[in-house]
């Protein structure tokens, strides 16, 4: 099953790295967290990627092109050849289509860009390249085939410490409250779409706006609620973050690895 990455977006809540380089190739420890999503859909056998490029697209085919294991990872060096130690070596296997979908296009227009290379698929695989979950990807796409759902994502409690206000007519707060705490759920991306999402995707629409409330309207979008770990990097304090669970050998996203203990 193919996957379509959305990697073209400016990245201004990031401008800490996104002057730079774009935020897809933002690292945690070693490796970008573009290069931990792509590994985590390779550990489920998809491993045919079509990216969709903008902002600084350059780097990112530069990154996949120029990519060496033994410059973020663990190797042995002996009779001059590289034998590499742990995970890593697994890129040359995989198939990816870089296409430059324009660098102000919104997500929908990007998925429109990108229609011809999904020809054939009856369900494809979409997410964006910002964030990382263990969310179960077999678990899902069997509950989602069973649905006569035309898109689904992954939905997921927030992540951040805002605060939700009920206020009356003369702006007295009735009450404040984590909106971690409430029943709120978020669309987390980790999309599956069946080819007829391109017959509610009109020019120009963004795909979870317009063409969503068209499939909501038909009960036919699904949502697979998922309690366990999800995170974005939207803002450097996300990357501080992320960092730091690195740095601890906290890496739930890494459903690749075996558990701790084993």
């Amino acid at each position: 099953m193919k996957v379509v990455l959305f990697c073209g977006g400016l990245g201004t809540r990031l401008r800490e790295h996104s002057d730079t380089i774009p935020k897809p190739l933002v690292p945690i420890g070693h490796r970008p967290i573009l290069w931990y999503l792509m590994k985590y859909y390779a550990h489920y056998g998809h491993t045919d990627f079509v990216i969709c490029l903008g902002y600084r697209g350059d780097l990112i085919k530069e990154f996949f092109v120029n990519f060496d294991p033994s410059h973020s990872g663990d190797f042995i060096l002996h009779n001059g050849k590289q034998q590499l130690v742990g995970a890593g070596s697994d890129v040359p296997d995989w198939r990816i289509h870089f296409v430059d979908t324009g660098m102000h296009s919104n997500i929908g227009m990007r998925l429109r860009a990108v229609r011809e290379q999904l020809a054939g698929e009856e369900m494809f695989l979409a997410n964006y390249s910002d964030q990382l979950s263990d969310l179960p990807l077999d678990d899902y796409l069997e509950r989602f085939r069973r649905s006569n759902a035309i898109a689904g994502f992954g939905s997921v409690r927030p992540s951040h410490s805002y605060h939700v206000a009920r206020v009356d007519d003369d702006g007295i707060v009735l009450s404040l409250s984590s909106i971690a705490e409430g029943d709120h759920w978020i669309n987390g991306g980790y999309m599956v779409l069946r080819q007829e999402i391109f017959d509610y995707l009109h020019e120009g629409e963004e795909l979870v706006e317009q063409p969503f409330q068209r499939l909501i309207a038909q009960r036919r979008l699904y949502a697979y609620k998922y309690r366990g770990f999800w995170r974005s990097m939207d803002t450097f304090k996300d990357k501080i973050v992320f960092d730091r669970m690195w740095s601890r050998g906290e890496t739930p996203w890494a459903v690749w690895r075996p558990p701790a203990g084993r």
